[in-house]
């Protein structure tokens, strides 16, 4: 079956970076979509990004656009979510899923933007 797994995540300060993980497996990963969905404290999840691993092809949501960037490592079966210029509104629980209401999503990485 899907799993995914998640790291990466930690506490950083408004304006700087940090780069996710998702490590997959269970399914054949060069044909697959691949969601990035967040959880802030005390909401429901958002949608943040997600990729088509076939062809590499990206989405963001809007909060996001400009900022962050999806990736995929295809050898290592591996989604990646490159986050620049973090704000606290980013903060979150931060999940790699099999669509944007978290279906399989892992344990998550907690974001936290704070100075």
């Amino acid at each position: 079956q899907v799993q995914l797994a998640e790291s990466g995540g930690g506490l950083v300060q408004p304006g700087g970076s940090l780069r996710l993980a998702c490590a997959t497996s269970g399914f054949t990963f060069s044909n697959y979509r691949i969601f990035w969905v967040r959880q802030p404290p005390g909401k429901g999840l958002e949608w943040v990004s997600l990729i088509n691993t076939a062809d590499g092809e990206t989405y963001y949501a809007n909060p996001v656009k400009g900022r962050f960037t999806i990736s995929r490592d295809n050898a290592k079966n591996t989604v990646y979510l490159q986050m620049h210029n973090l704000k606290s509104e980013d903060t979150a629980m931060y999940y790699c899923a099999e669509d944007q209401v978290g279906t399989s999503r892992g344990q998550g990485t907690q974001v936290t933007v704070s100075s």
